[in-house]
This record gives C-alpha cells, structure tokens and sequence, in this order.
C-alpha cells in the first residue's frame, strides 16, 4: 500500500544581533516575518546572532526577549544562541567547508599597499570581452591562497565562486550576482576565533531547516554568498527569499543601531504594532490585545504592496515609500 508524505510546515525565522535594543526597524522585520510564515501555517524561529563577542551584549539579549514577548510575538522552539554553537561552524570549517578555505596573514594596512600600487598600473582591456578592467577592491587578491598558512593561527577566507547566481526574491523580484566580484573571498573566521555573520547565518538556516527567510533589505547583497556556502556545505537551499524595504526616518537616513536609532517603547504595544503594519503597508486591524491584532494581520497580510519598495518612511506618522531601479548585479 502506497504511503503519503506528510507535507512539513514552512519555517521562517527571525534573528536579530543583540548589539543594542529593538528599533522601529527591527520590530517591523520581526511583525513581517512573523505574521507572513504564520500566514503560511508555518513556525517562526528566534535566533540570536551573537557571534560578534565585543557588540553583543547579554543585557540587549534579555531585552529583545522581552519586547517580542510584550508584543505578542511568541516563538516555536526553543531560541538557538550563536555563542553556543561555535564548535559547529569550526567543524564545518575543518570538513565540509575545508576546501575552499585558507588561512590568511594580510593586514588591512597590507592591502591598502597593495591596491594604491595596482592603481597606478594603467588599466587594461580584457581580450575576451572587450571591457577595460580596473582595480576591484572588494575582492580580495588572493596573495595568501597558496601559502598554505595554519589555518588556526591566522584568519581564515572562503573562495566564493566567480559566476552569475540568480533567485527570486519575493518583493524586490529576480536577482543576479557573482559573489566573488561584489564580495571576494570573505573572512569567515578572524584571527581570534570570531565566526563571521553570514557563514553562521547560512549554516544556521540550513540545520534548522529554515524555508522561508524574510529580512531587511540590507542584507541583500550577501545572499548569493549564503547561497554558496548553504550548497558547499551540503545544507538544504531556502524555499523562498523576500527582503524588506528599510525603514528610515523623515531625513531619508536607514534606522539601524549604528544611527542611533531609538529603542521600541513597549509600553503601548497595541499601537506599536498598529504603527509597525502601517509602516509596512497592510491593511489596518483593530487596536485590541496584541494577540488579537497579530491573528487579524496574519489572517490578511499582504506582501503586495511592499513589491519593489526599498525605502518607507514616516512623515506626518503616515508612512511613505520609495523604490528604485533595480540593479539585477547588486545583489
């Protein structure tokens, strides 16, 4: 007798970096994630990424905490802390990832000397394209690939491939990068032992089976180089990808920690969370118990009317967007 599969739940995720509270900005890329995978019948996932020990603070862990349980944002499983799985990135590092990675001894100061001087070489043109190629400093020039330096005494870089990757991205549209003209060969592992962000992220999404991963759109740019380091490690691929138009304030400036954005007041959470879905652009709810709130916007979220929006903004407290020529490259 045949049997039938059952088809498993969609998983997003939300992982923010404890370097500082939730802002306006966060909140709204936490509210989206969470009602969008809800609306799906899906589990939402909390994953704390604080693998960068001198950011990160325990204090702004306990407050994000906090704040998502205020809202009403309750997540399914247990939260996974970056910090306590760093033997698990160093093992894919030692095996699977082995390969494509070596240590490096250069120093920033190392390579500011040695782009100044490909820089006074006049430029060339390739014979088979035809283009004039120039110095590219966001790729590094790969000086330490064949030292064969101890992997454990100096930083370690991965080889991303050099060709087109293309995804659907479910609000900015399709999207095409090489990950190793826009980014090189990253640092996925400094010279203290610091894991790099998108090497944890990207083997985090694919042990815990994450699906559907929506996140800011700042993040975009790194996603061809997830999705090279998701295939290298063998991990399963992401279903669906969706990047947030940022939230910025009337000055056209990103919210972010860096600007100082301020911290989320939780103490009218039914009108953070009505302020939060009008900045993304869903159809009002009625101001009740954030539970009852988030079940009517899960119940008619939309991501419509995010598509091809890079930028909202509140002016007047009525939100406003903006979108952009998409370059297919900047990805």
């Amino acid at each position: 007798m045949p049997t039938t599969s059952i088809p498993t739940p969609p998983i997003g995720r939300f992982a923010p970096s404890p370097t500082g509270e939730l802002h306006l900005g966060s909140l709204t890329t936490a509210l989206a994630s969470y009602c969008h995978i809800k609306s799906l019948g899906g589990k939402w996932l909390l994953r704390i990424e604080d693998t960068d020990t001198e950011r990160c603070d325990r204090q702004f862990t306990e407050q994000i905490l906090i704040d998502l349980e205020v809202l009403g944002l309750h997540w399914d499983g247990d939260v996974v802390y970056q910090s306590e799985r760093i033997d698990i990135y160093n093992e894919y590092l030692a095996s699977t990832l082995r390969p494509l990675t070596y240590g490096c001894q250069c120093s920033r100061k190392d390579l500011e000397q040695y782009w100044a001087q490909q820089e006074q070489i006049p430029a060339h043109t390739d014979t088979a394209t035809q283009l004039t190629v120039l110095p590219n400093r966001k790729r590094y020039p790969r000086r330490c690939v064949t030292k064969a330096l101890d992997r454990l005494q100096h930083k370690l870089r991965i080889q991303l491939p050099d060709y087109l990757i293309g995804f659907h991205d479910g609000i900015q549209g399709q999207q095409w990068g090489n990950p190793q003209q826009t980014l090189g060969d990253m640092v996925v592992r400094r010279q203290d032992g610091m894991i790099n962000y998108i090497l944890a992220a990207s083997l985090d999404d694919g042990l815990q089976g994450v699906t559907h991963i929506m996140r800011g759109l700042d993040i975009l740019p790194m996603t061809t180089a997830q999705i090279s380091i998701m295939q290298a490690a063998r991990l399963p691929a992401i279903d669906r990808w969706y990047h947030l138009p940022l939230i910025c304030s009337p000055n056209g400036q990103k919210l972010s920690k860096q600007n100082l954005a301020q911290p989320i007041d939780t103490r009218d959470p039914s009108q953070l969370i009505a302020t939060a879905l009008q900045l993304l652009q869903q159809p009002s709810v009625e101001i009740d118990t954030p539970a009852r709130m988030l079940k009517q916007a899960t119940a008619q979220w939309d991501n419509a009317p995010l598509h091809g929006q890079q930028q909202l903004s509140l002016i007047n407290n009525r939100p406003t967007a903006k979108s952009a020529t998409h370059n297919s490259d900047a990805c």
